[in-house]
């Protein structure tokens, strides 16, 4: 006889499933999407495997999802013949709601119920969607090939606990039952059923039957045949024209595949043929899941060869900084039993892919010059650090995707949003500028209020604002477009201005400009790596550059941060030779009081940029002692 054994919910599984039930209330009918799209999985899976092993079927001829219902013990049933679940594949897999993303997820929660249910829709939903419309749910599968017809009953009420318990089931598949709560009687209904698979799920490929009804015109009521009728098309939506499919259909396959409570923000569907045959239906999300940048997290294509499905997640398919798109990849041109290490060396699938690459940034490219471009601003609020990826990964499409960044500007007031376009700052450059002029930092406030920017302030020079921690790695693989050339307003190298500064200084200014510089390095060699007049600077006293050619400040701050040992380099300080700070230091002659006021500049420039002085209570100190002198 078996045994049953009771299992805790994790914590961040029973809040989330406690707030998803309450929450997707309003659309409750999900709950069957969710159940024939996990039905349908498993009979994918099935169909593959056989083809290696046709023992696995059982005898079965057609695969097919059944659904039922019993107005009288107010139950549903679901039935699949697909591939099963294994004890241990019921544990792990029996639901999308606990993957590792939970606790993240629900950190990002509001608390207002509205905006939440479309949180939960990025999440996703799967398997306890069930308990939306149920009290109870009853789960009883065998995996296909178990000779010994063992199979695994799960059971829950969806509050803190489920039970396991091993039972006998002759046929392989699943069966789910749903006990519905005492106000869910609409979904024991025909019509209503008939009508959720003809919206949710008309496109699984694989027959959705029910039991046939018919109206007793002397009962005048429906009543049962007793036999089963199929109620979906069961043709894959990718295979049927464009012409032939609406933005509803379009969108109801994209729920089923992605879990994604909302629509779409783009679909791209083609088909090929020629040289290669293949067709795709690819999905540009609204939203950015909550494991976007989970590195353990598989990304990618449903696969499938002639209609078989192959894999899920063949990231193969897409390039890494494309992990946001979904979809499907229908292949007549490879092998069925093919593996994750053929993809990774396969002439077909880098072709696939490549157009499939092609294709999804030609869209992205339209949406951004769009009047309005407010489908594309969307997009780049949610996936655009995703994108910025792909200019340091695909060396190919580096110049498509630099067409396609968008950055915060000095031109728009300094805001955080990120809507300048390179090619609208290079149509705003000023006739004689030759450089797109950036600048790099922990924060967009910290860029927009950085002194290096004074300058270019004076001057009317656009500068690009970058504060997203992947910005340093792309501006050093971005160093140019449409050939101008990227400058940071960091650098030590501004000769440009410079030069145009020391056309009106006598000989007496230069010597006396030089002097200072010297007198300076001099009390702070330790700490500097040279010392200059800067024509950089119009209201600060000083500023700290990198030396020309090696890393910068900002860049040596985030590699610490994630660990890495950064060597030593020594900042180059400049001097603003107008400011009253810097004309006093130059009328000194101690070379104590040289050194103090020396080291403040120093510290004030270097706490400007973003860092750390390694003494900030000396810093304090000698900040109070110079301003009591000149009190």
């Amino acid at each position: 006889m078996s045994q049953t054994e009771t299992h805790a919910f994790q914590t961040e599984v029973k809040q989330l499933l406690k707030l998803m039930i309450h929450a997707l209330y309003s659309n409750k009918e999900i709950f069957l999407r969710e159940l024939i799209s996990n039905a349908s999985d498993a009979l994918d899976k099935l169909r593959f495997e056989s083809v290696s092993n046709d023992a696995l079927t059982e005898g079965e001829a057609e695969l097919a999802i059944t659904l039922s219902y019993d107005k009288e013990a107010k139950t549903i049933t679901l039935t699949d013949n697909g591939i099963g679940m294994t004890r241990d594949e019921v544990i792990a897999n029996i639901g999308t709601i606990a993957n590792s993303g939970t606790k993240k997820f629900l950190e990002s929660l509001s608390g207002d119920q509205a905006k939440d249910s479309r949180l939960i829709g990025q999440f996703g939903v799967g398997f306890y969607a069930s308990f939306i419309v149920a009290d109870k749910v009853t789960l009883t599968t065998r995996r296909a090939g178990d000779v010994a017809q063992n199979a695994t009953r799960w059971v829950s009420e969806g509050e803190g606990d489920y039970t396991l318990e091993t039972v006998e089931k002759p046929t392989k598949g699943t069966e789910i039952v749903l006990h519905l709560k005492e106000d869910m009687d609409e979904f024991l209904d025909d019509y209503r059923l008939k009508n959720i698979v003809t919206t949710y799920s008309d496109h699984i490929s694989f027959p959705i039957k029910m039991i046939k009804s018919e109206w007793d015109a002397e009962a005048k009521e429906m009543k049962s045949t007793g036999e089963f009728e199929q109620v979906n098309k069961a043709t894959a939506i990718w295979t049927q024209p464009k012409s032939e499919l609406t933005d509803e259909e379009y969108n109801n396959f994209y729920q089923t595949l992605s879990h994604d409570y909302e629509a779409p923000l783009a679909h791209i569907h083609n088909k090929v043929e020629g040289t290669l045959e293949y067709t795709s239906l690819l999905y540009i999300p609204k939203k950015a899941p909550f494991d976007l940048y989970d590195r353990d997290r598989r990304y990618g294509l449903k696969l499938y060869v002639k209609r078989v499905y192959i894999m899920d997640d063949a990231e193969q398919l897409m390039p890494t900084y494309m992990r946001f798109v979904r979809g499907v990849i229908d292949s007549n041109d490879l092998p069925l039993n093919v593996s994750r290490e053929i993809l990774q060396s396969n002439k077909v699938v880098d072709k696939i892919r490549s157009a499939s690459v092609k294709r999804v940034l030609d869209h992205l490219t339209k949406l951004s010059k769009e009047e309005d471009a407010k489908d594309y601003e969307a997009f780049w609020d949610q996936f655009g650090n995703v994108i910025k990826e792909g200019v340091i990964e695909d060396f190919a499409n580096k110049d498509k995707i630099a067409g396609l960044l968008r950055f915060a500007s000095t031109a728009n007031d300094g805001q955080a949003q990120q809507r300048v376009s390179l090619q609208a700052y290079i149509d705003r450059m000023k006739p004689e500028q030759e450089h797109i002029y950036y600048i790099t930092a922990d924060t967009h406030s910290a860029a927009a209020g950085s002194p290096h920017l004074e300058m270019f302030r004076k001057k009317d020079i656009e500068v690009l604002l970058l504060s997203d921690r992947i910005d340093e790695w792309l501006v050093s693989h971005l160093t140019e477009f449409e050939g101008k050339k990227l400058k940071s307003v960091t650098s030590a190298d501004l000769k440009e201005f410079e030069e145009e500064a020391e056309k009106n200084l006598s000989e007496e200014d230069k010597k006396s400009r030089e002097a200072l510089t010297e007198k300076v390095k001099a009390a702070i060699s330790d700490l500097v790596s040279d010392v200059k007049v800067t024509a950089r600077l119009t209201d600060s006293p000083a500023c700290v550059v990198s030396p020309e050619g090696e890393m910068s400040a900002h860049m040596a701050r985030m590699m610490e941060q994630l660990g890495q040992s950064v060597p030593a380099q020594k900042p180059v300080l400049e001097l603003n030779p107008d400011h009253a700070l810097v004309k006093k230091l130059d009328t000194f002659t101690d070379e104590s009081k040289i050194k103090e006021w020396s080291l403040f500049l120093l510290e004030q420039a270097q706490l400007a940029e973003g860092n750390q002085l390694e003494k900030p209570a000396e810093f304090i100190k000698r900040m109070n002692q110079l301003l009591i002198e000149v009190i």
